[in-house]
């Protein structure tokens, strides 16, 4: 997708259709729209399109009038909805040129960022193997008009386009069917966007592995034909300052998830292709952050694996030592993705990194709490737990502070080994945070349970059915912001 940045009047843009939000409760007399509002033809209200033709006074061939709710609830991350669903309301009428018109309120460098994203997130279909795409069409350029807005506006519309197209990229990667990634794949596609960006990469293999001693990375691997691979991408600044933090992003990344030998029900199983979206996250933010430029130095972890039944698959009951030196009871093979972070959580320990955050689709029980809605945060660093809880304000990204309180442990107590690596019934969620807080301690770090929001079942007025791309937006803020 083209992007331009103009600073011209609503009434002299010039394309094929002018997107304007307008709002709840507050009447919009421009254009003739007053009338329309008066007759309750335009209520303002989220993703309402009203499309019109040859407006008098307007050079664009189409006003399209896009619902943004109401006033004093409207943001950056509510344009960028509002965008995505005008996109993707022109582009099913076969629209090619687009652009949004920005008020002197919002015409500021968050929000034209926001609507730069919104429009090429909500241009992403996910039918890249469809031999026949009905919906194959596409808006080819898009322009944000900011009247009265400032000289940097340029350098906003960028940002957005990095970030947008580093998220389209990791739904593209999220969405990959599990046939064609494998974890060897994945770290094909990590290693080409590394190459083409001008990112560190590395990629440890099972031997090496072996040697490290990541023993509860391993076993998850044991069942598939496919080997497994340990991806670092890093990103250092020109300068580093002395003593400044080391950012490490930690992805799980299950190509496929069977659930083992503890199978998981026909039901649904397609989906588990997902199963590796948080390592997606992290990959696609390291694309972006490359681009960007921030002043820490930032290093990602993306454990990959199948998790299947094969002759060789690891048991429940087994014991595996993890590169930590701690040893787990595996008590339930359909727990496997903490068992992967815990050798990438250490690791990443090792490289230097001082502050950690990972992504990871890991339990059905953060669905049951927090729904579609929320990603469950857990941490054990308020200061760190703060600064992500901020980026993710900003990006429109929800989270959602989980408790970790000591108790907790008590579910993960073992008999046979240091650890078990499931709770038994009750708060799973917490426990799987709990479990990963035994490996990350005493480094600050916040997991984000991803399992409610990493994937669509239906598609959304902004965004199609699929992979979302969380927690991307909120990592590259949070590496962008990043002082002291």
């Amino acid at each position: 997708m083209q992007i331009t940045v103009q600073r011209h009047p609503i009434e002299d843009m010039e394309t094929d259709a002018l997107v304007l939000p307008v709002f709840q409760d507050r009447r919009e007399d421009r254009l003739g729209l007053g009338e329309m509002y008066d007759a309750g033809e335009i209520s303002g209200k989220p993703f309402e399109m009203t499309l019109l033709h040859n407006v008098p006074g307007l050079r664009a061939k189409r006003l399209l009038a896009v619902g943004a709710g109401k006033p004093a609830k409207f943001n950056a991350a509510e344009l960028r909805r509002a965008v995505g669903a005008a996109i993707r309301h022109l582009k099913s009428k076969a629209i090619r040129e687009a652009a949004v018109w920005l008020d002197a309120a919002h015409a500021g460098a968050d929000y034209v960022s926001a609507a730069v994203e919104g429009a090429i997130l909500g241009d992403f279909e996910t039918d890249r193997y469809k031999t026949e795409k009905k919906d194959a069409k596409t808006v080819e350029r898009f322009t944000v008009a900011a009247a009265g807005g400032g000289p940097h506006l340029e350098t906003a519309a960028e940002r957005g386009r990095i970030i947008a197209e580093a998220q389209n990229f990791t739904r593209e990667l999220a969405n990959e069917p599990p046939n064609r990634l494998t974890p060897l794949r994945l770290a094909e596609y990590a290693r080409g966007m590394a190459e083409e960006f001008g990112l560190e990469y590395e990629a440890l293999d099972q031997d090496r592995m072996a040697q490290l001693g990541m023993g509860s990375l391993l076993g998850v691997a044991m069942g598939s034909a496919a080997p497994p691979v340990l991806i670092v991408l890093r990103y250092r600044p020109a300068t580093t300052l002395a003593g400044s933090a080391h950012l490490g992003l930690v992805g799980k990344g299950v190509t496929f998830d069977t659930g083992g030998i503890s199978i998981k029900t026909a039901d649904g199983m397609e989906k588990m292709k997902y199963d590796m979206a948080g390592g997606a996250a992290m990959i696609g933010a390291m694309r972006a952050l490359v681009q960007l430029k921030p002043s820490i130095p930032v290093t990602a972890l993306i454990p990959a694996v199948e998790n299947m039944p094969g002759s060789r698959a690891q048991r429940p009951g087994d014991i595996v030592t993890s590169l930590s030196g701690k040893t787990i009871e595996v008590i339930n093979t359909d727990a496997e993705g903490r068992l992967i972070l815990a050798d990438a959580i250490t690791y990443a320990q090792r490289l230097g990194c001082t502050h950690l955050v990972d992504a990871a689709t890991l339990t059905g029980a953060v669905v049951v709490a927090l729904g579609h809605y929320n990603v469950g945060l857990f941490s054990s660093d308020d200061a760190l737990r703060e600064r992500v809880m901020l980026a993710a304000r900003a990006e429109g990204e929800k989270m959602w502070h989980m408790p970790l309180e000591d108790e907790y442990k008590d579910y993960l107590k073992n008999a046979y080994a240091d650890i078990s690596n499931v709770g038994g019934r009750y708060g799973g969620a917490v426990t799987a945070a709990m479990f990963l807080k035994e490996f990350a301690d005493p480094t600050p770090w916040v997991h984000l349970d991803i399992a409610g929001t990493a994937w669509l079942d239906e598609g959304k007025p902004f965004m199609a059915k699929g992979p979302t791309g969380v927690p991307l937006r909120s990592m590259v803020r949070l590496a962008m912001d990043w002082q002291g």
